[in-house]
Parts: C-alpha cells; structure tokens; sequence
C-alpha cells in the first residue's frame, strides 16, 4: 500500500510541476472496502444520505462468477469511513456483474448488469434483493463485453445508455442509447438503439478499457471512466471524462453527442476505476475500483459540476 501511495503522489506531483493536473487528480483519499479479488467494486448506484447528510448510501455489485459468491453490497461512505454490509440476492443468479443504477421514480427499484449483456430488474428492500425480471440488451454481437449502464429521466422519459467496454487501440468502446420502458409484469423494454464509437484520451495503451462505467449528470453531459488492466496484480490506470451529452425529447427521443476530444477530468494511477456515480445535489461524483488481487477502493472527487 506505501508503494501504491507513493507513486501516486509522484504521478500527481509530476503533474503538477507540468502545470497540466486535471480535476480530481489529488491523491490521499481512496479508502479501501475490500481486501480480494472477490470484494472489488465493479459498480454503484446511489441509495440516499445517511440520516446526518455527512455520508451516502451506495449499492455496489461484484463481479463474482461462482455459485454462492456475493453478488452485491451496501456501502455507506463518509470521509474517512466506509461500512460495508452484504446484501442477499433473491432470484437467479447472474455472472459477472459489472454495472448498476437506480430506476428514476421507482423507489427501491434498481438495473444490474452482467457483462455479457443480460439486465436484471431489481426489487431491493432492507438487506434483500429480489431479481423480479431478466432481459438481453438489445442488438448483443459476439465478443461484447459490458461494464457499463446508467439511467437518465426527462418529462416521464427514461433512456438507458450502455457500452461494449472496446479495448486497446484496435476496438474503441461503442456507447449506445435507447428509450426504456417497463412492461406491465416488470420486465425491462429496450426501443430503438443510437449507437456511437469512443475512444479515451487516457489511459491508452494495449489494455484500455475505453469505458468502464457511465453516469449522466442533471444536465444531460456522460461522464465516463476509462481503466488499463495489465493483469490481477497490477499495474492499473484510470481516467474519469467528459465525453459528451444526452437529451430525452417530450416525445421519448434520445440523442447522444459524443466529444471529439474528450475531456479529461481526473487521473488516477495505480488504480482501475469500474464505477463513477454522480451523486444528486452535488458535484461531487462516488467513484469505486476493483483492483483485483488488492481489493476495492471507493472515493468522491468532483466531477459532476453542471
């Protein structure tokens, strides 16, 4: 952990000698939530304050691919703090979860996300989470490979929006964007799909996941982590992005614009990012890491602003 803490101090000091540190580059303030492979946090989803509104509620998911291992957890973080309590999934197991997001006005209600493309509708209640619904994303190819999901509502509206993580240099990530709706049982209902290529800025390299999670700020722009995974040891590398905007028309329409030269908000070394959730009311995003072999980390940094 000293090394870890210390080279990211220098990469965050060699930046700052360059006069070129991006927002939310500081180092110090990870916490660690995890010790293994099988706690890193592979995506959040905003619950609530604490009841002192010095702390947030979060649902985290794991990817974990074997019977019986946990599947999703409850994080409460305050600075300097962090609880983590586990949470019993009720219902069909996935593999390989990887993303998760509230349903907007639907209390309780939550999307998760496997990797490989199926979306469990979740019913969660206390320390229980039901699965009351599963479905394929839509127009799936092979070789996809999801890490992302986020939710956006305008007027009643809601649209989704998702990727194929990409990799390296030779794959960019493809983002894509569809209404949703919810079929009277429950069960999600994907419309018509825009579909667009991105292509981090940092890090770059063989191993670039170009998207690792989503999240949409109150005023429509996609705020997008990107990480590079040399193995289950390390090292790692991550970004956080501006790397565009969403509108949903009265009418349910979703139109993504992506950035040609997105913009870098924060740098991470040492650490692989999975999860960035702008928290409402705030600037400040919650970010989570699933570092493999050392475990998972979460912090805010503020990312968000309008």
């Amino acid at each position: 952990m000293l090394q870890r803490m210390a080279s990211i101090t220098a990469a965050a000091a060699l930046l700052m000698m360059l006069g070129s540190a991006p927002a939310g580059a500081d180092s110090g303030q990870w916490q660690k939530v995890g010790g293994d492979a099988r706690s890193g946090i592979s995506g959040l989803a905003y619950e609530g304050r604490t009841a002192d509104g010095e702390g947030v509620h979060a649902l985290a998911v794991h990817d974990n691919k074997r019977s019986g291992q946990q599947r999703l957890s409850r994080i409460t973080h305050r600075e300097g703090s962090d609880g983590v309590s586990p949470i019993t999934w009720d219902g069909p197991e996935p593999v390989d979860l990887e993303a998760i997001e509230a349903v907007p006005g639907m209390p309780g209600d939550y999307l998760a996300l496997a990797s490989r493309g199926i979306v469990y509708r979740l019913k969660v209640s206390g320390s229980t989470a039901e699965v009351v619904d599963y479905t394929p994303l839509p127009g799936i190819t092979e070789g996809d490979d999801f890490e992302s999901f986020a939710l956006v509502a305008r007027d009643g509206k809601i649209a989704a929006l998702w990727a194929d993580r990409g990799a390296g240099a030779d794959r960019p990530a493809t983002l894509s964007a569809s209404p949703l709706s919810f079929a009277p049982w429950g069960q999600p209902q994907f419309g018509a799909v825009t579909r667009r290529s991105y292509v981090a800025s940092y890090p770059t390299g063989e191993g670039t996941r170009h998207i690792s999670d989503i999240s949409v700020t109150g005023s429509g722009r996609i705020i997008v982590s990107s990480a590079a995974d040399a193995g289950d040891d390390g090292p790692f590398d991550s970004a956080v992005s501006d790397a565009g905007r969403v509108t949903v028309s009265a009418a349910g329409r979703v139109r993504v614009t992506l950035a040609a030269s997105p913009v870098v908000l924060g740098t991470y070394p040492q650490y692989k990012i999975e999860a960035v959730e702008c928290l409402p009311g705030s600037s400040d995003a919650l970010l989570g890491t699933d570092d493999e072999n050392l475990g998972g980390y979460v912090r805010t940094a503020p990312l968000c602003g309008a």
